[in-house]
């Protein structure tokens, strides 16, 4: 197997996912119904974006329809990690390559509430936490991935983990664990950029869909009078937030650099899509 080092430049988002935020060196989950509402309606916004995007890929040999053909016998399951900053485009690029691959995708506060759900000993160790108020801890946070990296889905269709690890300390525990990855993909985007998506950012309490009064703003002017911003939407908030990000991911892209994609995230999410999936095809070849 191939390994990737590639550094691209041609991608970018200009319509904006919806991002929520996670504590960098340990993650915080709450099962309240409120914050169980807005993954889906990020899941429900990438979906729509990916509707859309989807005749664009097929078109160039990265849709559904190329995968059937390019998933035959021989070719290894795909094992991926992608990176990126607030609003960089994860959720977009998460969705199309889950399209492609037929990969697992795999968030933390999803794996984290399964195995809860589930009653597995690392979901009740991190229901301790959760249920004190408390950060569940690294080695809680990798017991839980490394548990759902086992199940057979992950084993027969491959997995994408989304935005994990976060800092140097959880990647090294996952290399620990033996957990290996083909590909660390990370989208590269100027912190000014992603400032201006985030705070562009409104969302229709109605319906859910988000828009951007810059790239994507509605059209029919009742919509436009009832749009909401988030409260963390500002300013303040998501510099706050990239100083954490890039406190860490440095050292975390230093983990994987014999496997790295770096790619320029300031064009259109089906540019960066197209690199993203040579990249991936080639390391699978």
């Amino acid at each position: 197997m191939k390994t990737c080092s590639f550094l691209f430049a041609a991608i970018g988002l200009t319509a904006v996912s919806a991002f929520t935020p996670q504590p960098f060196a340990r993650t915080q989950i709450s099962t309240r119904n409120g914050e169980q509402s807005q993954v889906v309606l990020s899941a429900s916004k990438n979906r729509d974006k990916v509707a859309s995007r989807s005749k664009w890929a097929d078109a160039r040999g990265y849709g559904s329809t190329a995968a059937s053909a390019s998933s035959g016998a021989g070719k290894s399951t795909p094992k991926l990690i992608i990176a990126g900053a607030p609003a960089s485009g994860k959720g977009t690029q998460c969705e199309l390559i889950k399209e492609k691959y037929g990969v697992v995708h795999l968030s933390t506060g999803d794996m984290l509430r399964a195995a809860v759900a589930a009653g597995t000993e690392v979901g009740k160790q991190a229901k301790d936490f959760m249920d004190a108020g408390k950060l569940v801890p690294d080695e809680v946070i990798i017991g839980v991935v490394k548990n759902r990296l086992d199940e057979a889905d992950c084993i027969e269709s491959g997995w994408l983990l989304d935005g994990f690890p976060r800092t140097p300390a959880q990647a090294e525990a996952l290399a620990a664990a033996g957990v290996s990855a083909d590909c660390f993909i990370f989208l590269n985007v100027p912190d000014e950029v992603l400032v201006e998506r985030v705070v562009g950012r409104r969302t229709d309490p109605e319906t859910g869909k988000i828009y951007h009064m810059t790239f994507s703003p509605p059209e029919d002017e009742e919509i436009l009078a009832r749009l909401e911003q988030r409260s963390d939407d500002t300013e303040e908030k998501v510099v706050v937030r990239l100083e954490q990000f890039h406190a860490n991911v440095e050292a975390v892209k230093g983990s994987y650099t014999d496997i790295a994609v770096e790619v320029d995230g300031t064009q259109k999410p089906e540019e960066v899509s197209g690199v993203i999936m040579q990249a991936i095809d080639e390391v699978l070849a």
